[in-house]
């Protein structure tokens, strides 16, 4: 079973890999090198978790949160000879929202994630519970070496969770309104991009200004891109995303019923039919709401960049920017 210190020689090899880059961009390099570090990670001699674990890593996915921390290190004035440490923070905070994404399909009973059957799907809800958990408990021991950044992590996280409570809640008591939906989207969501792009800053040996305008850079395009996705998963098809559709308006969550809900007033949408969702979909798209998503998304969009304005002109900051375009500009 790996140790902090059998992962050395893994971080090691990723950080000497992005040194000379052979075809593919420096991040790109990068990248390889998280998900190098990830897999080596869960390796463990119960089976079940081991397989599971890597199940869904090897699923891929948008590495939005490894690639916007690999991004602001470079960005604040990071240099390839620096990798190996924001490598293996980018590697924590990609593991801590595959955990969450793995515990959210047992909630939301979802089948398919990132092109593949859950783990819920395939192993059941009690594994899918302890790999999730195992998925979590392996960030600590990623993390150990790295003592400083610690406590950012340890807040990301924090307010994952009390993102989700808090939306289980309003949707429990039928509260769940803009107000409360922006609230919850904060905690849940773009509390992990923010600390993905202060960690990446601080590796770098950033100034407090700059780790802090990113850390902002990367709340605004966390809301932006929860917004688009809960938009994406009205209007969706789940070949096109990847994941489960419908799940969060069937549970009376989303950017659609908070947009509804607006006062506190449920809608009620016509459930008779065979496929509810058709009378959704109808529904959104006949209003206003998916006009709506686009104007917040964008301005929260616009923000995150006139954010980083003031760090010097670089190649990162120029990706930065499109990471941040390209959140909004995913079709819905």
């Amino acid at each position: 079973m790996n140790n902090v210190h059998d992962l050395q020689p893994t971080l090691d090899r990723a950080a000497a890999a992005v040194s000379s880059p052979p075809d593919e961009s420096v991040i790109a390099q990068a990248l390889l090198g998280v998900e190098k570090c990830m897999m080596d990670l869960v390796n463990s001699d119960v089976e079940v978790l081991r397989d599971a674990s890597r199940h869904i890593i090897g699923a891929g996915g948008k590495r939005v949160r490894p690639r916007l921390a690999l991004l602001a290190f470079f960005a604040a004035g990071g240099t390839s000879a620096d990798l190996k440490d924001v490598t293996a923070i980018a590697a924590a905070v990609e593991l801590i929202h595959t955990a969450s994404v793995v515990h959210d399909d047992i909630n939301d009973h979802g089948v398919l994630r990132r092109g593949r059957p859950s783990v819920n799907a395939l192993w059941g809800r009690t594994f899918a519970l302890l790999t999730g958990d195992f998925l979590f408990t392996k960030v600590f021991e990623l993390i150990a070496p790295y003592g400083i950044y610690n406590t950012i992590l340890a807040e990301a996280t924090t307010a994952l969770v009390e993102g989700e409570t808090l939306q289980a809640s309003a949707v429990k008591n039928r509260q769940f309104t803009r107000e409360t939906y922006y609230r919850i989207i904060g905690l849940k969501t773009a509390a992990l991009f923010r600390a993905a792009a202060m960690l990446g800053a601080k590796c770098s040996g950033a100034s407090e200004r700059d780790i802090q305008a990113l850390g902002e850079f990367g709340f605004n395009i966390g809301l932006s891109f929860q917004i688009v996705d809960d938009v994406l998963d009205v209007v969706g098809s789940p070949e096109q995303l990847g994941k489960t559709s419908g799940i969060d308006i069937a549970q009376g969550r989303g950017f659609a019923v908070a947009y509804e809900n607006e006062n506190g007033q449920i809608v009620e949408h016509d459930d008779t039919a065979a496929d509810p969702m058709i009378s959704i979909r109808k529904d959104v798209l006949a209003g206003t709401a998916l006009e709506e998503a686009r104007v917040q998304a964008r301005r929260f969009v616009r923000e995150a960049i006139e954010g980083i304005s003031h760090l010097p002109e670089s190649a990162a900051r120029t990706e930065l920017m499109a990471l941040a375009e390209s959140v909004v500009e995913r079709d819905f």
